[in-house]
């Protein structure tokens, strides 16, 4: 009689319902593993629609969204060789996908910087782009897993507009923020173009309602150019990164 095959190499159990818990295990432990192993300490994480493409024509014009994250991440990873020269630099972190994802992937590697791709399963929009880092390039089949490690490392959250998914993104590190889950003082979390969110999320009727404070209108920023966000990130990121709080959460 041929052995049964150990539990840990039984594909089908590790697929049951039987083992999810094993699963949900494995997509924590195996990321950190390569983080550790590519001394990943701090993130930026760019957040944005995977809808966008660079050569897209609309009447919104949304390929500038594009081109602006390609630009603001090549420009943000290329300083960030800089400041790594002495200490502990970033890497710029995105869901893996195609739209600003790739953007933002796309900046960094042309700046010759790591870059992550922590992907997620979905029967359609998402796939790796080609601009990630092999070692780091993740899937996930847990969307809170997922979340987990967009933000165990970040540093700064930088959103661009998008649908669904952003704005959950958006709205989850505020709630962390908000709850103090995550310290505000080592998060910077800015959007991209006031006019697209000004005119889709109306922040101060929420406050005007009561329902957030005068205050939670200042824990993001707004920026309308690459060079703007720049100047901004700069000084507060080198801060976080030279402090070294890591990590920085119960995330």
């Amino acid at each position: 009689m041929e052995r049964a095959p150990k539990a840990y190499k039984n594909i089908g159990f590790l697929n049951s319902k039987e083992a999810r818990t094993i699963r949900i295990l494995a997509e924590y432990l195996e990321p950190e593993k390569r983080f550790l192993e590519k001394n990943i300490k701090h993130t930026v994480c760019i957040f944005g629609s995977s809808r966008v493409r660079p050569d897209q024509e609309d009447e919104r014009n949304t390929k500038k969204y594009y081109r602006a994250a390609e630009e603001f991440c090549f420009k943000l990873a290329s300083w960030g060789h800089e400041i790594a020269i002495n200490g502990d630099g970033f890497t710029i972190c995105s869901g893996g996908g195609p739209g600003i994802m790739e953007a933002a992937n796309k900046g960094a590697q042309m700046a010759h910087s790591l870059t992550i791709g922590l992907n997620v399963s979905l029967p359609h929009e998402q796939a790796p782009n080609d601009y990630i880092t092999p070692e780091l390039n993740f899937e996930f089949h847990y969307f809170f897993m997922r979340k987990l490690w967009f933000l165990y490392h970040a540093r700064s959250v930088v959103l661009f507009p998008g649908g669904f998914g952003t704005m959950d993104e958006l709205f989850e590190t505020l709630t962390l923020i908000q709850t103090e889950k995550l310290d505000r003082t080592r998060m910077v979390i800015m959007l991209y173009d006031s006019s697209f969110w000004q005119s889709t999320i109306n922040f101060p009727q929420l406050v005007d309602y009561g329902l957030i404070s005068p205050e939670d209108i200042n824990l993001f920023h707004y920026f309308d150019t690459p060079d703007q966000g720049l100047e901004y990130i700069k000084p507060r990121l080198l801060e976080i990164i030279r402090n070294n709080h890591w990590p920085q959460s119960d995330v």
